[in-house]
């Protein structure tokens, strides 16, 4: 592989990667944006939209459509450095995980330890709620 060829395909991961977080933050704090940003925010994260496509829907220059997403971005993510909402839903949700493999595990060595393992974690999960 060309080193261009490695880093377009890491850029891709990163977008990805970003687009899930946007999607998570937007999920958990998309309703303190006003409906006009959350307009906005969702055709150009969510539906691919264009900033001219958007400008043009919305009688606003492309500029402003790009001032506004990135408004709205970091106002999301602001709420997430003060909330922690979607760091304790990724962490619960990787916790619950691990339950899952454990019971399955459970299920086929019937070994107690297992049963330990798996009340440990879901106590972990009720003291971070």
């Amino acid at each position: 592989m060309t080193p261009c060829f490695l880093y377009g395909k890491v850029s891709k991961v990163i977008d990805v990667e970003e687009k899930l977080q946007q999607a998570y933050l937007y999920d958990f704090y998309g309703e303190l944006l006003n409906e006009h940003q959350r307009r906005i925010y969702e055709d150009f994260v969510f539906n691919d939209l264009s900033l001219g496509e958007i400008a043009g829907e919305e009688g606003i220059t492309r500029q402003g459509v790009a001032d506004m997403i990135k408004r709205c971005g970091k106002k999301l993510s602001d709420y997430e450095k003060k909330l922690h909402l979607v760091e304790k839903f990724l962490s619960v949700k990787q916790d619950v995980e691990e339950i899952h493999r454990l019971a399955e595990q459970f299920h086929q060595t019937k070994d107690e330890q297992i049963v330990e393992q798996i009340a440990t974690i879901s106590n972990q999960i009720l003291e971070e709620l």
